[in-house]
């Protein structure tokens, strides 16, 4: 069992990080970029890229080496947003990638009259 004072004692005594880091400033949706496509702030990467490489199989960790100029808070932010957000970013995505296929097809035509 915990001694109350001790337990103050040990709250009292733990680090504080220098820069704690904000998470919902990680994520941004802003208008007129990317249309609006949630994205790591300060970065051209959308959260459906990171998703994207998560559902191939990817960790964070490997997600972050693949993108050196993010941070695995960035990718979890991003993977955080999307779990939170599931149902609106996969009904999105899966119109996105219909819509690619659709232009592929019409592209694949065009070639072979």
């Amino acid at each position: 069992m915990i001694d109350g004072a001790k337990g103050i004692n040990h709250l009292v005594n733990m680090s504080v990080v220098a820069n704690p880091v904000e998470i919902g400033g990680l994520i941004f949706r802003t208008p007129g970029i990317k249309s609006g496509t949630p994205h790591i702030a300060g970065t051209g990467v959308t959260v459906r890229t990171i998703v994207r490489y998560y559902k191939l199989g990817m960790s964070p960790e490997e997600i972050a080496a693949e993108y050196p100029h993010l941070s695995l808070a960035q990718v979890y932010g991003a993977l955080a947003y999307y779990h939170a957000n599931r149902d609106e970013m996969d009904l999105h995505m899966g119109a996105e990638e219909a819509e690619s296929d659709r232009i592929e097809q019409e592209h694949l035509q065009r070639q072979n009259p």
